[in-house]
């Protein structure tokens, strides 16, 4: 059925055959136009239900597959999603349950050099390149197509797999999601979020396509839940971003196809959350990633904006604790004075300005990635504490030794050397920090020793999938 067939060809077929994976081939004669819409070339693929194997076996030719669905429309992955769409169009379903992948097959072009990726699917681009080497991706892959451009494969049209309502993706981390759809939910309003995030939205339709870390799980789930929300009275889908590596890559695709490719990105690729105690160095890594492109929020100078600018703020605090401005401002002093010693107090502090602070930080990385900032680094004391580390794709502590933060600290602010101890004896330990942060960059050499450490940590960070 195909000829000028390339050795890579068998290798992927004993590696992925019978399996999810669809091979772009030439043509033999012997393959009808008709099936090949006038191309030199043809798609082939064996594939591993029982049941398709026994009606090949059976009809004793290779069989020609399209979709089982209206042009369009979201992929069928039972018999009554067929039903749904053809039900008086076609002769028989033959139900062999749910599909097992549930996005459709990887294509792959082997009549090009290097090969290239058409479509993602059950096969991930990581394992054809762990086979082949080096594997080009279609740019059709990750955006629509261009005027007068054609798609190479099913699937390459500009909006496809989409419900009657406009589906947009959210991308960036569940708190800016959240707030995103909570602030705008009204009837209509549809999620599809992560397993174990429902929760977070007000919105009256929520659904999770899978789990978070999991995406052979989004990929089973995807085409079912767009299609459980095109029977519901929905008027708009947001839908959480997945991860764009494995399997991960077929469901964005699925998934922009869907939207149209409208996506909306609420922080940058990547949001790094530095913490650590005072003289730590922290300075420097905040440095070290402002050079390679990151937008720094220091919520400490956003809690001082705040106390300047949002009424709303001041408000809580004056309700909460009484007269604390002096001549119009907010007196830190005399708010202290209220709050420290007593632990209710400060609690009750934190409650208020840790949501305010949060609110301004998610406005910053949304400012941040519309400006197309590479990464963002949210600078906290309290990055644990306050929550502000669920935004973040990686929280890093940054440590030194004591002897070395106190030396720093005299130097630095010129107070006495039992004064920086007792500073530093009142903030948390390394321990704690290894404890819950993703990481901690210990700063034990010199100065140009430690800026080498993270710009090498940083690199790698930026572009890896931390």
């Amino acid at each position: 059925w195909c000829r000028e067939v390339p050795p890579a060809a068998y290798t992927l077929a004993e590696r992925f055959w019978p399996g999810p994976l669809t091979l772009v081939l030439k043509k033999a004669p012997a393959v009808p136009e008709r099936i090949t819409a006038g191309l030199d070339s043809v798609a082939v693929r064996c594939p591993d239900h029982p049941a398709t194997r026994r009606l090949i076996e059976l009809a004793g030719v290779p069989i020609a597959a399209p979709s089982a669905n209206l042009s369009g429309k979201p992929s069928p992955t039972t018999a009554a999603h067929v039903l749904h769409d053809l039900e008086g169009k076609i002769e028989a379903v033959l139900d062999g349950g749910e599909c097992r992948v549930g996005v459709e097959s990887t294509i792959l072009d082997l009549t090009v050099s290097p090969p290239r990726l058409l479509r993602p699917g059950g096969v991930s681009l990581e394992q054809l390149r762990e086979l082949l080497g080096e594997v080009a991706v279609d740019p059709a892959v990750t955006r629509a197509l261009s005027a007068g451009e054609k798609p190479k494969a099913p699937g390459m049209k500009y909006r496809h797999y989409s419900p009657k309502a406009p589906v947009t993706i959210l991308r960036g981390p569940l708190p800016a999601a959240a707030a995103y759809v909570n602030a705008r939910a009204r009837d209509g309003t549809a999620v599809l979020c992560f397993a174990g995030e429902e929760a977070a939205f007000h919105a009256p339709f929520v659904l999770s396509y899978g789990e978070k870390d999991k995406p052979e799980t989004q990929a089973e789930k995807l085409f079912a839940c767009l299609r459980e929300l095109d029977r519901e009275d929905v008027t708009e889908i947001f839908a959480r971003c997945p991860a764009k590596t494995g399997v991960g890559l077929a469901v964005y695709n699925r998934l922009s196809k869907a939207a149209g490719y409208r996506e909306i990105p609420l922080a940058p690729e990547k949001v790094y959350g530095i913490t650590g105690g005072t003289g730590a160095g922290k300075t420097t890594v905040l440095r070290t990633l402002a050079a390679q492109g990151a937008r720094v929020i220091d919520c400490d100078e956003v809690y001082h904006r705040l106390l300047e600018s949002s009424v709303s703020m001041r408000r809580e605090l004056a309700a909460a604790f009484g007269e604390i401005e002096t001549e119009g401002r907010v007196d830190r002093k005399k708010l202290g004075r209220v709050v420290f010693g007593d632990p209710e107090k400060l609690a009750e502090l934190n409650r208020i300005t840790h949501r305010y602070v949060t609110e301004a930080v998610l406005a910053e990385l949304r400012l941040a990635a519309g400006e197309g900032a590479p990464a963002a680094a949210i600078d906290a004391i309290a990055l644990i504490e306050s929550g502000l580390g669920a935004l973040c794709d990686l929280t890093i502590a940054v440590s030194a030794p004591v002897e070395e933060r106190v030396r720093r600290l005299v130097a630095r602010e010129g107070i006495t050397e039992d004064y920086a101890r007792l500073r530093i004896a009142a903030q948390k330990s390394e321990d704690w920090f290894r404890e819950h942060c993703d990481a901690v960059l210990v700063n034990d050499g010199s100065k140009e020793e430690f800026r080498q450490k993270c710009e090498d940590f940083f690199r790698s960070a930026l572009n890896s999938d931390l």
